[in-house]
């Protein structure tokens, strides 16, 4: 899998600008090769949610239909995070969109961080969401979701083959971040992706140091901290199945977590659930 991770400095109430960048940088990417392009966690309007929630929007519409048409026109995969305006509130909601245009899944941050005033804008998402894709499921998670591993291990025992994670992650964090995103990939036996932005909003300044992480735990690439960087990834998925065959972690765990996973047929555009 050829992946881009896009770490957007997030231009403080100008998603225009913040547009401009992020169709300029999926287009350059797709040009280098990228079948998959990543944009970090509200990408479009930053932690200002004042401001923000003026831009939600429903899915496949507003900075959504955005990352759609870049995907049709640039034939890649895009995926990034954006406030969905929902039937019952608004969702820090990671969309992933196919080379087509296509939605194939659409997951909303389960674990709200405080600190920024989540809680206090957002309502929280219920379920974790695996994405159909043409190398295998791909598990999705947001941010602060990261430093709680029964999400990733759902993953893991539903048959994900990698884990991508869109942040907005403050600098003054970096290395928890970068510890974790290890953590998560070494105790799944998984691949983990990060993609984190950079610059300031009126929150904080955040981190950079998007990275890819083999499923043995070894760091495949890094981007400079609080740097803008477009950074490419081979991530090496057949390397991943064979560390999970001589050792795998999930599947000799006496334990399992239940619980429904949502999951999107990537021809019929259904969802359905499965325990």
């Amino acid at each position: 899998m050829q992946i881009a991770l896009v770490q957007l400095p997030v231009y403080y109430r100008d998603p225009v600008r913040n547009q401009v960048y992020a169709g300029k940088s999926i287009y350059a990417a797709a040009t280098h090769g990228a079948q998959v392009v990543l944009l970090p966690e509200l990408w479009a309007v930053g932690y200002d949610f004042p401001a923000g929630l003026r831009m939600a929007s429903r899915l496949d519409e507003g900075p959504f239909g955005w990352m759609a048409t870049w995907a049709r026109e640039a034939r890649v995969w895009v995926g990034g995070s954006h406030l969905e305006r929902g039937d019952d509130g608004i969702y820090n909601t990671f969309a992933l969109y196919a080379p087509d245009g296509r939605r194939v899944a659409a997951y909303r941050k389960i674990h709200l961080f405080g600190p920024l005033g989540e809680p206090r804008w957002l309502r929280a998402g219920m379920r974790p969401v695996l994405a159909p894709t043409p190398w295998g499921p791909i598990g999705l998670a947001v941010c602060y979701d990261l430093r709680f591993p029964e999400l990733f291990r759902v993953y893991a025992q539903q048959g994900a083959v990698a884990i991508w994670v869109v942040a907005a992650w403050p600098r003054a964090r970096i290395e928890h971040w970068r510890q974790l995103l290890r953590a998560r990939a070494l105790e799944n036996a998984r691949p983990v992706v990060g993609v984190n932005r950079v610059g300031m909003d009126v929150s904080a300044a955040f981190g950079g140091a998007s990275m890819a992480v083999a499923a043995e735990g070894t760091l495949l690439a890094e981007a400079p901290v609080a740097q803008a960087h477009l950074l490419h990834i081979t991530l090496p998925l057949g390397d991943a199945w064979r560390t999970r065959r001589a050792f795998d972690p999930v599947r000799e765990s006496p334990w399992r977590i239940q619980g429904p996973i949502l999951r999107t047929r990537v021809r019929e555009g259904q969802s359905y659930h499965v325990g």
